[in-house]
């Protein structure tokens, strides 16, 4: 099995620097990183990280670019 056919349940987390991860649900989200809003397998929200997070560049840590 791939690692992306994983079927547990997922949720999309952001941090301040404007990056995206997936995290399980039922885990406390790290420090640092908010959940998104999207739920659903691990290929779901990668799916969902594609068509939101589409410049890789993290912001500065201020949150904007100078």
């Amino acid at each position: 099995m791939f690692e992306d056919d994983d079927e547990r349940s997922y949720l999309v987390v952001r941090n301040a620097r404007g990056q995206f991860s997936v995290w399980p649900t039922g885990r406390d989200v790290p420090a640092g990183w908010t959940a998104e809003g999207t739920t659903g397998t691990k290929a779901e929200c990668l799916h969902r990280i594609d068509q939101v997070w589409t410049d890789l560049r993290p912001l500065p840590v201020s949150g904007s670019w100078t």
